[in-house]
């Protein structure tokens, strides 16, 4: 085995000598930081004011870049508390759309417009609850994504096609603050100065790609994005797989529960009123009084003593509730069982999804975007674990539009989807000496 010493190249410093200065590679230079073309526009704050740029807006012409800023991490609510707009034309906005009972003039001004966002599913629901509903729409990121771009954050983007830098020092700031520095709000104009052009590079990439009709598609599909209402979220508490037994996981349910009714009764974010570890801690420790409580490891802060009643009580009824009520030990789970049981539960089923995934694999790299975006992995295994019979690749295709494949999707994964069901099944009758044109009962 040869060692690193055996290898490595001879190093000057070992002799006393320095590398010339003609052998030391320059630094790369670095890409221009990007900056306000039209200086930091005024906050958009009173009904005069976004009277003013409605009117601008509506007089202008081409897409419209847009873009929220909200407090995750601060407060219980997903709600914007900055939006930002630019058009050509007309420049850029900032709009605090906490002064104003209704947004819908700005709607009006914005009808029949395409907006262009980055990540749209993190800003359509809180645009929505002011309002803002696009007509139409480009994704930036999810184009970089269809054109199978590694990265695709918008500094990422913005820096590989348009060749600037950007300013990311406030992406984690507190955007309920008020009144808003001003380096806050450089930041926020700077997110939408250069959408515009971003967005009609990949745009004419797309064409370029022969992909301009997928992401069409996918836009479309957009526009009724909802965000998905997960059950039992408090199962998603970290340090959860620590518990084990009913009884202690309904300690930990029933302390989440009164964190997360008291989060949205103050809007903060849960984790600030008392996080996870302590949730785990406390839940394992059962303390039944408010010093037991405050003693436990990790049961500390402001929020831990301030509510600590309502964490005792939280933790009296898990210990007195009736068993029929305690949480089950597995989440309940919607569609077909985690792919890691599949091969003792249903062997058929698990080499369809082994097939499914290698030809889903190939076609990804084949078209260079990532598997995700091709089809959804849920989709696949919910087709996977009970595939149609007889399985043909129209009845392959009704089945994916039911679970909301697009159609180019289901254009390009039908018949190979079709072709992992079919051969597994083969392959099992094979072995079994059936035959091989009957389907397995799932």
């Amino acid at each position: 085995m040869t060692s690193e010493t055996d290898t490595a190249p001879p190093n000057p410093a070992d002799d006393g000598e320095q590398p010339a200065v003609d052998d030391v590679a320059p630094p790369e230079p670095q890409a221009p930081l990007l900056e306000l073309r039209d200086g930091l526009p005024p906050l958009t704050d009173t009904p005069p004011a976004l009277a003013d740029a409605c009117a601008a807006l509506r007089a202008a012409t081409g897409p419209v870049a847009i873009d929220a800023e909200r407090a995750s991490g601060y407060r219980y609510s997903s709600r914007a508390y900055l939006i930002q707009l630019r058009r050509e034309g007309a420049g850029t906005f900032l709009v605090d759309p906490i002064g104003f009972d209704s947004l819908d003039p700005l709607q009006e001004a914005l009808a029949g417009t395409e907006w262009i966002l980055h990540a749209a599913t993190q800003d359509l629901a809180c645009l929505t609850e002011v309002g803002l509903v696009p007509s139409a729409l480009f994704d930036t990121e999810l184009a970089g994504r269809l054109l199978g771009y590694p990265r695709v954050g918008l500094a990422t983007l913005v820096e590989t096609l348009l060749g600037y830098r950007m300013k990311k020092e406030h992406s984690a700031a507190d955007w309920s603050t008020r009144p808003f520095p001003s380096s806050w709000l450089e930041y926020a104009a700077l997110d939408v100065e250069v959408l515009v052009e971003l967005r009609d590079v990949l745009a004419a990439e797309l064409v370029e790609a022969g992909k301009d009709e997928w992401a069409r598609q996918e836009f479309d599909a957009l526009r009724s994005f909802t965000p998905a209402v997960r059950a039992e979220p408090w199962r998603r508490t970290s340090g959860l797989h620590k518990v084990r037994g009913r009884r202690l996981l309904g300690a930990v349910r029933e302390l989440w529960l009164a964190r997360d009714e008291l989060a949205r009764q103050r809007d903060v974010s849960p984790g600030r009123l008392i996080g996870d570890t302590a949730l785990i801690a406390a839940a394992m420790a059962s303390p039944q009084d408010r010093t037991a409580l405050l003693a436990t490891k990790g049961f500390h802060g402001r929020g831990a003593q301030r509510y600590a009643d309502r964490w005792v009580e939280a933790l009296r009824v898990a210990r007195e509730m009736p068993e029929d009520d305690l949480p089950a030990r597995s989440p309940r789970v919607d569609g077909p069982p985690t792919p890691r049981a599949w091969a003792e539960r249903d062997p058929v089923a698990a080499a369809r999804l082994v097939a499914a995934r290698e030809s889903i694999a190939r076609l990804s790299e084949e078209h260079h975007l990532p598997a995700e975006n091709l089809i959804s992995p849920d989709s696949v295994r919910r087709l996977m674990w009970t595939p149609p019979e007889p399985a043909d690749p129209e009845a392959v295709a009704t089945r994916l539009r039911e679970y909301g494949a697009r159609e180019w999707q289901i254009g390009l994964t039908a018949t190979v989807l079709t072709e992992a069901i079919t051969q597994a099944s083969a392959a099992a009758a094979a072995t079994r000496g059936a035959d091989p044109t009957d389907q397995p009962v799932d």
